[in-house]
């Protein structure tokens, strides 16, 4: 039988969200303070998936400036009715909920609307459309009685997709199968006149899951499914590759079959950098609701193809090379908080592109000069060519790996008060740098590498001869130690305590699963 490889989106894609649109699938993942936020992809057999996009992609839509990493665009929902695309989000601010917005695109390419602001509280938004063309959204919230009830309560009201609005009263759904763990993540769903409310419950790191309660009626009473948590990873051992296993949205094929995109992480020695990932998983329908992965109760590397796809698709694995010659970087690279007038391409005459040193650092929650993608192969290679342009001191570019702005390490060009150019590598943790290593380089454009596996990631300079430079231990960037909840990103940047200053970088390059 032929098979796919999970994870489906590998690096940091958390909180998937999918619909269906005729033959077409189309999915967003969370994007915290990146910018463009909210990046939507696009696929024919739901393994093989393609960036289209961001719903986020103009500073006047929202406002990411001065959030930490992992604030900003929490936990998407996307959905498609009568011709128009709705996605709902979270905007977080000190880890919880600030402002819900809804977004529409009659394109899920873009360009996506400016944002209305529901009259919602809490976090992980959601819509469901009725048979009757109802709309209503739902969320998760503190409970009024947490003693009670638990700390969490799944709410609904009526959005008005004429105003744009919510209205009527607000129904209190259901709090959750696990007493005094948080509910999260509902999705909605209606089969054979039954509502199945798909919800994630036990926080989003080990004790994950995805657990259900069905009802009647649309506004409740919901009773819990007796057989939650439907899916966990929970009570799996150290040496399963796929933990921190939930929430799920679900998607029926033209071919009949239902699959599940759920997030999930893939540790080594009990610590993950990927990020949370989106994983693929069969769903059957039963008289007693949806069973996940009927076949083995848990989440694979490798899974069955969904029916209809004829042959192993090609998925993510082939190495990436860019030479910035477009007019606009890829739907792959983001930055943090806002777009940045500091970076240019292509450069005239000579392609690539120009990084003009800002002094906003990488430290601060600003919007630095800096671009980065995710890392999506724990064994990898990323390398670029970098040219410091007129180098002074105080002014440094390069390589950047990228947990947030408290963590991370730099391998950057730099020049000293006499002149002389050496690559140097920084680590900082908590906000504090530490000089781990230098090495000088003569020639004006230089190869700056880093080499990642499951012990560490190696820094080198190519210049003539290949230079280590030195490493810094893998966990130092993982979830665990960093806190938060993104992956790690590798990236190019620019500083200057002057603001004076230009870098020069003619390709980038990544290649996974290097020997």
């Amino acid at each position: 039988m032929p098979t796919f490889s999970n994870p489906v989106l590998p690096g940091s894609r958390p909180d998937p969200s999918i619909c269906r649109v005729g033959a077409d699938y189309y999915l967003v993942t969370s994007s915290f303070a990146y910018f463009p936020g909210l990046p939507v992809h696009h696929s024919r057999d739901l393994v093989d998936w393609t960036p289209l996009g961001h719903v986020v992609d103009r500073p006047s839509q929202v406002s990411l400036t001065g959030l930490d990493v992992s604030d900003g665009l929490w936990a998407a929902t996307i959905r498609h009715h009568e011709g128009t695309f709705y996605v709902v989000v979270t905007l977080a601010r000190g880890r919880r909920g600030s402002t819900t917005h809804l977004f529409t695109a009659s394109d899920p390419a873009g360009p996506w609307s400016d944002p209305v602001a529901l009259d919602a509280e809490g976090i992980d938004p959601s819509l469901f459309f009725d048979d009757d063309g109802r709309c209503w959204f739902t969320a998760c919230r503190d409970a009024a009685e947490p003693e009670v009830t638990g700390p969490g309560e799944l709410w609904m009201r009526e959005l008005d997709l004429h105003r744009q609005e919510l209205t009527g009263p607000t129904y209190a759904l259901w709090y959750g199968a696990v007493r005094g763990a948080w509910v999260e993540a509902p999705h909605l769903y209606k089969r054979d006149g039954v509502y199945h409310l798909i919800a994630a419950e036990g926080g989003t790191e080990h004790h994950h899951a995805v657990t259900a309660a069905r009802a009647e009626s649309v506004t409740g009473p919901y009773t819990t499914d007796p057989r939650s948590p439907l899916l966990t990873h929970r009570h799996r051992g150290a040496a399963e590759p796929v933990h921190n296993v939930g929430h799920a949205d679900l998607v029926d094929t033209p071919a009949g079959e239902t699959w599940a995109v759920v997030l999930g992480t893939r540790p080594t020695d009990g610590t993950h950098t990927l990020g949370r990932e989106v994983f693929l998983v069969p769903v059957e329908w039963t008289d007693r609701g949806p069973v996940f992965a009927p076949e083995t109760g848990r989440v694979g590397l490798s899974e069955r193809l969904p029916a209809g796809v004829a042959a192993p698709p090609a998925q993510d694995g082939r190495p990436v090379r860019d030479d910035f010659a477009g007019p606009a970087l890829g739907p792959e690279w983001t930055g943090l908080r806002g777009p940045t007038d500091h970076l240019v391409f292509p450069l005239p005459g000579e392609g690539g592109l120009s990084i003009r040193l800002s002094p906003e650092p990488l430290t601060s929650t600003g919007t630095p000069a800096f671009v980065a993608r995710p890392q999506q192969h724990l064994r990898m290679r990323a390398a670029a060519l970098v040219r410091l342009t007129a180098p002074a001191p105080g002014q440094e570019a390069g390589l950047v790996v990228f947990q947030n702005e408290r963590r991370h390490a730099t391998l950057a060009l730099t020049v000293d008060g006499d002149g002389t150019r050496q690559a140097v590598l920084t680590a900082v943790d908590a906000g504090i740098s530490t000089r781990l290593g230098a090495v000088p380089v003569t020639g004006t454009e230089v190869v700056l590498a880093v080499d990642g596996d499951e012990a560490a990631y190696a820094f080198h300079v190519e210049d003539g001869a290949r230079s280590t430079v030195g490493s810094v231990e893998r966990p130092f960037f993982s979830t665990e130690r960093a806190g938060g909840f993104v992956g790690v990103h590798l990236g190019l940047y620019g500083t200057s305590g002057t603001g004076e200053g230009e870098a020069h970088v003619r390709w980038f390059e990544y290649v996974p699963d290097r020997d």
